[in-house]
């Protein structure tokens, strides 16, 4: 009889709330501080890492464009200059003018002129193009003799490239044995490849036949060595900041005469590379 009493409509029925506290979380200002700091941390390393690899970057640029310079640089060529410039290397001794190179201010900085501006400027043109000719003419004399094959003008084709690291090599030690290796690594590979414009003649001169060989042949030899000794002499020396004097004419005189032994080589149209 008790438990039938129920709650009386329209008054408001109190249900008792837990207690409630808020209470300060002791760990979030630490959060915070250390949020802040890992910020820092993160900033810190990052300006550093791209100090480093800026400097890095300069650091390789620097280095490329002093050993390597700017390939665009070597073909910016004209019929004009290819043709004074085949001039040069077949007839050295007629060149009337200076062998030293034109420069100009770059950027506050004193840069050489392109090949087609300046007649002793290095040029890579003129090295493929003569390199190129030279195995079609090796072809050519292989088919006159009736031994051509494509594995005989591959071997060609590899002599002529170890001819031209040979003469680089040449170029590179000796500039080395002055106390200096500064010069730009593709001006050393271009003045080297002028070696195949003689190489070429000497070439066509074992396809006409007769004599023609034997005399263009000593004629390369002679002018290639007059051209690289004015050209070392004048240009690459000129980079050179201290060498002993007592080797400068002993090391002109050894490319030189080092010329004879590599022409024989290269204009003998033959598998064998020891003969």
């Amino acid at each position: 009889m008790y438990n039938n009493v129920r709650p009386q409509l329209g008054v408001p029925q109190f249900q008792p709330q837990p207690p409630t506290s808020s209470q300060p979380n002791p760990f979030g200002n630490a959060f915070n501080v250390a949020g802040a700091g890992s910020g820092l941390i993160r900033g810190g390393l990052s300006a550093y890492g791209e100090k480093i690899l800026g400097s890095s970057s300069e650091y390789v640029q620097s280095n490329i464009s002093r050993y390597f310079s700017d390939p665009q640089y070597y073909f910016q060529v004209n019929d004009h200059y290819v043709k004074n410039k085949l001039k040069v290397i077949l007839f050295p001794f007629l060149h009337r003018g200076h062998w030293t190179r034109i420069t100009e201010p770059v950027g506050g900085r004193l840069s050489y002129k392109p090949p087609i501006y300046d007649i002793n400027a290095p040029d890579l043109y003129i090295p493929l193009m003569a390199f190129g000719t030279y195995v079609v003419l090796a072809g050519i004399s292989f088919g006159l003799r009736g031994k051509f094959s494509p594995e005989a003008l591959n071997w060609l084709f590899i002599k002529g490239l170890v001819g031209w690291f040979m003469q680089t090599a040449l170029l590179k030690v000796t500039l080395l044995s002055l106390g200096s290796g500064e010069a730009p690594l593709l001006d050393i590979i271009a003045y080297a490849g002028y070696t195949f414009p003689g190489m070429c003649l000497a070439v066509l001169g074992r396809i006409i036949g007769g004599y023609s060989y034997y005399i263009l042949m000593p004629w390369t030899c002679l002018c290639m060595g007059i051209f690289l000794v004015k050209t070392m002499k004048r240009v690459l020396f000129a980079e050179v900041r201290t060498y002993d004097s007592s080797k400068h004419h002993y090391l002109l005189l050894f490319i030189a005469l080092a010329q004879f032994p590599l022409f024989t080589w290269l204009g003998n149209i033959t598998v064998n590379w020891f003969i």
